[in-house]
């Protein structure tokens, strides 16, 4: 407690302290001012206050507090002090400083291990071993997790940044500022830029809730308001409608509702207008994004979405969407985060296919090391090899590896001619794309030849041009074709020598790839690789595929049902599908709505056509073809000259 309080509690003034006597020590001397202080401090302990003045403890706390720098002007203190004492003031304040910088400093390397413990919580192994990492490790960059994602890598103007320059972005970033002016500020955000002219956020009814935690992930799901399930039943109305004017009247009333939005982004996309499809996918990442759990994080790699929820579903598909526009854009590297957040939501069932596309953007963004790493922890369990485009795009990659740090590729070799054995089907193909006439021997080789390309299956056909449409840029290089034929040689040398790997390689090309996953059919649709969609099967090319929701899971789980009557509706029979066709804007609903202020006349209007949709139906069942009667020759002797042509 400082001197002052302790003069309140004593009740005396600043006279009556000068009038103090001096205190002695004990060889006789006068003691300096502070010793005066002390001495008066220990009397003060030991005296009550006086009953005259009234004490207020909230007043002593406030003076102890916020006048301690007036506590020299108002006591009586020596005007000199000794210097032995200076000295000891200035030490206490030097160590006092001195500590206060090593807790400082504690604490900072307390934080970032924090981070790093969660960054590790997703089971982030070290490259060069595939087990657990101990607790006695020192965590270091190369040890976070695959999937580990940084917020600045998820916006691509950074990445622009850093390819055009600042000044660039910046001046198109003020000419945005210039035509939004005087409009309303968005939420920040860290999936999408968000733009002022876009309407303003409000509650939507899209929240997201934690179902449990397990095995250090935590499980997510979006869930539906009331209010949002009814915008959702007139979305399906308006999608049923097949007018996409009725799609965008629904956003102008719910600017925010994601699985309009995508369908209204794919018919913008349908049209040719990138620019409004892209602005539709972004606005629908901020309605998911601002409706996220206070748990939920974008970086650590540990949070989950089940697929199979139809509630989560297009928050997949709007991050998938978008980091195709993004790498179309030439970010390869935010493409690439986008391509660990997606694959983070749900890695073991991979629902989007990411796997098929994040060795692209890897290769593209120049992370050799991260695809590499990928291969070695998630061979083991993935088998990644099965997948033609792991088995050629990791070998590429150890071969710039090798070449940036000017060692011989001899891990990249090996690999690609096990990659060559295993899928000769894909160099021809290769080698057209990249406009490259091949060697004659190659060419008039068997193993390369036509042959090859006929005998692999469907299913492998489709992953071959899927790759060869995406990835052909990343082999056009010189010195990658120059290190392609080399290998190709090699490989048609052990094919003359019959080497028991290319007998391996068939049989086990033949055996596998028997039917197609559902997943890489999704993935294929939505990619719209030319290369990959020619090979469809014909059941999936025919298939009406919904834009907002594209090959649903057959087990798929919603948290809500679509109301009866509307399912009558949409199964109203052959009279409602002719009225749909003449009229594409007929609802059955409607005459009902519009006589519904006239009472009876409504239900009648609805009986009256009900029972004429169910005469309709049996007419269309009890219609029987005529039989026509044969008659004899000799009783109808007019019927003779005619001839049999004669009656069609």
């Amino acid at each position: 407690m400082s001197s002052r309080a302790l003069r309140k509690l004593q009740g005396k003034t600043h006279q009556e302290i000068d009038q103090l006597p001096v205190v002695s020590n004990e060889s006789g001397e006068e003691s300096d001012g502070t010793e005066n202080n002390e001495s008066t401090s220990r009397k003060s302990k030991k005296s009550k206050p006086t009953k005259n003045v009234p004490l207020n403890p909230f007043e002593l706390l406030e003076d102890e507090d916020n006048n301690e720098d007036d506590i020299n002007d108002e006591e009586v203190l020596p005007t000199e002090q000794p210097e032995n004492q200076t000295d000891t003031r200035k030490k206490k304040k030097k160590k006092k400083k001195k500590k206060q910088k090593e807790k400082a400093n504690k604490d900072a390397h307390a934080e970032e291990d924090f981070e790093d413990n969660l960054m590790l919580r997703d089971g982030a192994r070290n490259p060069e071993d595939n087990g657990d990492i101990p607790s006695s490790t020192p965590i270091t960059q190369k040890m976070r997790a695959l999937l580990f994602v940084e917020h600045k890598n998820l916006n691509p103007d950074n990445e622009m940044r850093r390819i055009f320059g600042s000044r660039v972005v910046q001046a198109e970033n003020s000419r945005r500022q210039r035509q939004q002016r005087g409009r309303t500020r968005q939420k920040v955000s860290w999936l999408t830029t968000p733009r002022d002219n876009w309407p303003p956020m409000g509650k939507t009814g899209l929240t997201m809730s934690l179902l449990e935690t397990r095995a250090g992930c935590q499980y997510f799901t979006f869930e539906h308001s009331q209010s949002y399930q009814d915008v959702e039943f007139q979305f399906y109305d308006a999608v049923e409608s097949l007018n996409p004017q009725n799609i965008a009247n629904l956003i102008q009333l719910h600017p925010y509702h994601v699985a309009a939005l995508l369908q209204l982004s794919e018919v913008f996309h349908m049209g040719e207008d990138a620019q409004a499809s892209a602005e539709l996918i972004e606005r629908a990442l901020l309605s998911c994004e601002l409706s996220f759990h206070p748990v939920f994080s974008l970086t650590t790699g540990t949070c989950r979405l089940d697929f199979k929820r139809s509630e989560n579903r297009p928050f997949f598909l709007a991050l998938f969407k978008h980091l195709s526009i993004v790498g179309q854009k030439g970010c390869n590297k935010t493409a690439l985060e986008f391509c660990k957040l997606l694959l983070s939501l749900e890695p073991e069932m991979d629902p989007m296919c990411v796997l098929l596309m994040i060795d692209f953007y890897a290769l593209r963004a120049q992370e050799f090391s991260f695809l590499v790493r990928l291969y070695q922890e998630w061979e083991a369990h993935r088998n990644l090899t099965q997948l033609p485009n792991f088995a050629f795009s990791v070998p590429l990659a150890m071969f710039f590896l090798a070449t940036s740090q000017e060692e011989e590729p001899s891990k990249a070799d090996a690999m690609l001619q096990d990659s060559l054995m295993m899928f000769p089907g894909l160099l021809h193909p290769l080698l057209d794309k990249c406009n490259v006439n091949p060697d004659p021997q190659v060419s008039s080789h068997p193993f390369f030849g036509p042959d090859s390309q006929y005998s692999q299956p469907p299913a492998l056909k489709q992953l071959i041009g899927l790759y060869i449409g995406r990835c052909n840029s990343c082999w056009k290089q010189p010195e990658v074709l120059e290190w392609l034929e080399r290998n190709v040689k090699v490989v048609l040398q052990r094919v003359e020598d019959k080497d028991s790997m290319v007998e391996q390689c068939r049989v086990k090309r033949l055996s596998r790839y028997q039917g197609t996953p559902r997943n890489i059919l999704r993935h294929i649709l939505i990619s719209e690789v030319k290369d990959a969609t020619a090979a469809l099967p014909p059941d999936i090319a025919n298939t009406t595929v919904l834009s907002y929701d594209p090959l649903p899971p057959v087990d798929s789980v919603c948290g809500y049902d679509r109301p009866a009557r509307r399912r009558a509706v949409e199964d109203a029979g052959a009279l409602s599908t002719f009225f749909r066709s003449l009229m594409p804007n007929f609802n059955i609903d409607e005459p009902a709505a519009a006589a519904g202020a006239a009472g009876q006349n409504g239900n009648d209007l609805r009986q009256g056509i009900g029972v004429l949709m169910d005469a309709m139906r049996d007419l269309l069942q009890n219609i029987r073809p005529m039989e026509v009667p044969v008659d004899n020759p000799g009783e109808n002797a007019e019927n003779d000259d005619i001839e049999p042509g004669e009656w069609d």
